[in-house]
């Protein structure tokens, strides 16, 4: 056990949340690193101050042993980061009963199962604090053939703006990262694309949209940086903003947003389509 501060990090293997548990670790904290497969990790196991444990957060006998783990190793968990997510995209018509459940099994029931694990632990502290990795795309919706991962989405952010009520008195505090897309993030790799043969109705939109995933560069990304800073501020508590927008894209979206008529702002989302 330790004084130091400690955060705990779900999907830790890649991209995002492997940025966040190198720069808190490197900062001083002790971090709580979780992953499918931590027999596959290498780079997180050099830092003396990460720990890693296994962890699927569909899976709520793994959530609560994993916690359990964490707790037992550092004493305190003092920040948790709900960072693992995934996407479907394609016509609804055309998704797999499996793949609309593993959705919103993964983005919005794992953060869920997260969050319940750790809330005796919290309120045995008086506090804590839950940072939530959401993206535009839970605040408005910006891209065809993204029904289910909006639907996702926007269901995690109604469920951490409701938990703001009922864990504000015990001192426990929710935040909302709300990122688009980031350099060195593998999200476009690994979309699950709803498809079906028989069914050619949703061919020429969903050859457009993976036409125009497969031509942007990482110039029209963000510097993933740029969220890790932001999770830091919120965690040090240096910023206490509830919804944190970040990036040019995400921000032009929430201005168009904000002042149009809703008919008036999807038939302008449409017309890039």
């Amino acid at each position: 056990m330790t004084n130091q501060k400690t955060i705990f990090i779900t999907g830790t293997s890649s991209g995002l949340g492997k940025l966040t548990a190198r720069h808190f670790a490197e900062n001083g904290w002790n971090v709580a690193a979780t992953m499918r497969t931590p027999e596959k990790e290498t780079e997180l196991t050099a830092y003396p101050n990460i720990r890693i444990f296994k962890l699927d957060v569909t899976d709520v006998a793994q959530v609560k042993t994993a916690v359990q783990q964490a707790i037992d190793a550092f004493g305190t968990i003092d920040v948790v980061v709900n960072n693992a997510g995934m996407g479907t995209y394609g016509a609804l018509e055309l998704a797999k009963e499996e793949d609309i459940d593993w959705q919103f099994a993964v983005n919005a029931r794992g953060p869920i199962n997260v969050i319940r694990a750790f809330l005796p632990h919290f309120r045995a502290n008086n506090g804590g604090m839950f940072i939530n990795i959401s993206s535009f795309m839970g605040i408005t919706t910006a891209v065809p053939l993204g029904s289910l991962y909006n639907m996702s989405k926007f269901a995690l952010e109604g469920l951490i703006e409701g938990l703001y009520y009922e864990l504000k008195p015990m001192n426990i505090d929710l935040h909302l990262i709300e990122q688009g897309g980031s350099k060195g993030n593998s999200f476009r790799e690994s979309i699950v694309w709803n498809s079906n043969r028989e069914i050619t109705a949703y061919d020429e939109l969903t050859d457009k949209l993976k036409s125009i995933m497969a031509g942007s560069d990482d110039s029209v990304l963000d510097d993933p940086m740029e969220i890790v800073n932001v999770i830091f501020s919120l965690a040090t508590r240096k910023t206490n903003a509830f919804r944190n927008v970040i990036g040019a894209t995400g921000n032009q979206l929430m201005q168009m947003r904000s002042t149009m008529p809703i008919e008036d702002y999807m038939e302008a989302v449409s017309r890039f389509f």
